[in-house]
């Protein structure tokens, strides 16, 4: 839906990717790893304090059921029209996968299957880059202008619309499920750094697709509204690919969203047991474990069969990028105390801070705030942050002279 803004997409999606989102998932995986294999939640609270630990733990959960619920419905809807099934029979048949891979171990389910739906993602995100020079269909001019249908304002929005091909706050959920696999740090670079990449040249191709396929951004929009995303899809699969294409467009569409809801109710699981086990002082991690799953697969549930998946999409855009602006900011904490140079984290967390409180105040799901009181309020909360930080690089200065000072006089 990001390529309905036209080529300005492109510019997201490279500086997002390079400087925020790889930055993002590198220091989420790395942090993580330092700490054990930590959750997200328990990071934010060693670095940004404990009441910020229990709102990101919510807040994640909450994302995860979002997350479940917008990358299960269209495979539900998809495999709906192509079989004899009906929509309820597939989301049974989904949750009922769903809850085998998240209680299982990691190398029973999705360590033996993700490898090759990843190699079929890359490949498919090739053949199409390649049939889009073949079938000589003309790539947009590179243009800052906004070509979205709607006139909806490129900021905040492009950058919530486009979240998985820039920055992902979904991504730090993750991380401590592929820390905890790692057998060494130097890993880390192309495991966490190196899949954003990849991550962020697939939306190229997919954001060039959509651009050029339909021809406009406007005849885009009618293929959005006619069969969402997954027809969208589906459609530039079969013309550029032929049945090859429809095939592996069923199953993009169908297994990949489904994996990523898997490790959503995996994560969320992994986070209400490590969050019962610090508060209760009672083992959750071994026991209990489809009592937990409850929780973050009813919502999903509910959710699934009633809401517009565009509208969903957008609460899933805004709740993952406050996530990501949360972690930018715990790996900008975490090289602050650890003297290193916080600006690669500092400058994307401030950047992303200002993106997530304007949209927030003008986002028909936010306040539905006018335009420019939402630039005024955004620029309020982006200065109230920005002072908060300087105080912590001042507090933390003056602690480390106090440090030097003892030293010397000892």
């Amino acid at each position: 839906m990001g390529a309905l803004y036209g080529p300005v997409a492109f510019i997201w999606i490279v500086i997002g990717c390079i400087f925020a989102g790889a930055v993002h998932d590198y220091f989420s995986g790395m942090v993580s790893l330092r700490h054990n294999g930590a959750q997200f939640p328990t990071i934010v609270g060693k670095y940004l304090g404990e009441k910020l630990k229990y709102i990101t733990t919510i807040v994640s959960i909450l994302l995860m059921v979002l997350v479940a619920a917008a990358f299960t419905a269209a495979p539900a809807q998809l495999l709906t029209q192509i079989t004899p099934l009906n929509f309820t029979s597939w989301l049974l048949i989904i949750f009922a996968y769903l809850v085998l891979a998240a209680i299982l171990p990691i190398n029973k389910v999705i360590g033996r299957v993700y490898p090759i739906f990843g190699a079929i993602l890359i490949f498919m995100a090739v053949l199409i880059g390649i049939g889009l020079f073949f079938f000589d269909y003309s790539i947009p001019n590179l243009t800052l202008s906004n070509l979205h249908p709607g006139e909806l304002p490129i900021w905040p929005l492009l950058m919530v619309t486009i979240s998985c091909g820039a920055i992902s706050g979904f991504h730090s959920t993750q991380s401590p499920i592929l820390a905890r696999t790692l057998k060494k740090e130097s890993e880390g670079r192309k495991v966490f750094y190196g899949a954003m990449i990849g991550e962020g040249v697939i939306a190229m191709i997919w954001a060039a697709a959509g651009m050029t396929f339909f021809g406009s951004t406007g005849a885009l929009n009618t293929a959005l509204e006619a069969g969402g995303p997954a027809g969208v899809v589906n459609e530039i699969s079969l013309t550029t690919l032929g049945t090859f294409g429809g095939i592996l467009a069923i199953l993009g569409i169908v297994v990949l969203p489904i994996t990523t809801g898997d490790t959503a109710l995996r994560s969320s699981r992994m986070m209400l047991a490590e969050l019962l086990t610090q508060v209760t002082k009672k083992d959750f991690k071994g026991k209990g474990k489809l009592a937990l799953l409850i929780i973050p697969i009813a919502g999903p549930a509910l959710f699934l069969s009633t809401i517009d998946y565009s509208f969903l999409w957008r609460y899933v855009g805004g709740s993952n990028q406050i996530v990501a602006t949360v972690m930018l900011w715990t790996a900008a904490m975490y090289l602050v105390k650890n003297n290193k140079f916080h600006w690669i984290c500092s400058i994307p967390a401030l950047f992303m801070t200002a993106v997530v409180s304007t949209y927030w105040f003008y986002a028909p799901e936010g306040f539905n705030l006018d335009y420019g009181i939402s630039l005024t309020l955004g620029m309020v909360i982006w200065l109230a942050v920005l002072a908060w930080f300087v105080r912590q690089l001042v507090k933390h200065k003056t602690a480390g002279k106090d440090e030097d000072s003892d030293v010397k006089v000892g």
